[in-house]
């Protein structure tokens, strides 16, 4: 009987012993799906922290730089005033206000043509300087942006009786031909345009280099609209606006002083002085 029971607790421990281990073996894995799940959790907290850190880090440095563009603009610009904004235009924000005074919004601005608004393809287009000049140059609408940029405050007036006045921004033309190197004997430049290649009108290069002419590629800041004469449009401060040739496209230097626009040609006085004659 002693040996029946010796044999029946030698079975008791051993089933005891497979249980405990069978615990213990159960518990690890517990255990380690435990700290699985949580460096999990940890690495999932980790990667969206940085993202958050690197979203707020994207953010403070775009709203820097907006800031500082801005404050570059009203130092450079506007004197004290900041300019205000009435439209936003491919993230490209119109100036109301420049020099202290207000600005005609571009949706005011009245407009004519003589051929209706011309559509130009700006990767396509060029403009060239040709004619009395040592060194004829073509420059892509991108080279015009690369140059230095002037931005004036002018009022255009029209023959109707309209005007409306608007921050003009573009490159000095006085440098523009600075760089063609202008010969002698030349007198005037002839605007090419989109609607009038052969000559829309012509402004006298000594009025050009006088009053610091500009070729203007944006209006309150905004980039031309095709309406608005885009790529180039020159801004003939002082004239009426027949002499501010939109769609620019070649600029012809010569010494033919009897040139006539299109709207000179029907009449219209060649110098085109608004407080000047307004014919012949």
């Amino acid at each position: 009987m002693k040996r029946v029971r010796t044999g029946k607790n030698k079975y008791l421990i051993i089933i005891f012993i497979l249980i405990s281990l069978l615990i213990l073996v159960t518990q690890g894995c517990t255990a380690s799906s435990a700290t699985t799940s949580r460096t999990t959790v940890t690495t999932t907290r980790a990667s969206t922290q940085t993202f958050t850190t690197t979203t707020t880090a994207t953010t403070t440095s775009n709203t820097i730089k907006t800031t500082t563009s801005t404050t570059q603009s009203v130092t450079t610009t506007t004197g004290t005033s900041t300019p205000l904004s009435t439209s936003t235009t491919n993230g490209q924000v119109e100036a109301t206000t420049f020099e202290g005074t207000n600005l005609t919004p571009i949706k005011n601005q009245l407009l004519n043509g003589i051929s209706g608004t011309q559509n130009i393809n700006q990767a396509t287009y060029y403009l060239a300087i040709e004619g009395m000049v040592d060194h004829p140059i073509t420059f892509t609408y991108a080279d015009l942006e690369a140059l230095p940029q002037v931005s004036v405050l002018a009022t255009l007036d029209c023959v109707e009786g309209w005007s409306y006045t608007a921050k003009w921004t573009g490159p000095s033309l006085s440098a523009i031909l600075a760089q063609a190197g202008v010969q002698s004997g030349a007198v005037i430049a002839i605007f090419g345009t989109a609607d009038d290649p052969d000559g829309f009108t012509s402004l006298d290069l000594s009025y050009i280099n006088t009053n610091n002419i500009i070729l203007a590629l944006k209006d309150n800041d905004i980039t031309l609209p095709a309406a608005n004469g885009f790529p180039v449009r020159v801004v003939a401060a002082g004239k009426y606006g027949y002499k501010w040739a939109k769609w620019v496209t070649s600029i012809d230097i010569s010494s033919n002083a009897n040139f006539m626009g299109y709207w000179e040609s029907y009449g219209y006085n060649n110098n085109g002085d608004v407080n000047g004659p307004a014919g012949q």
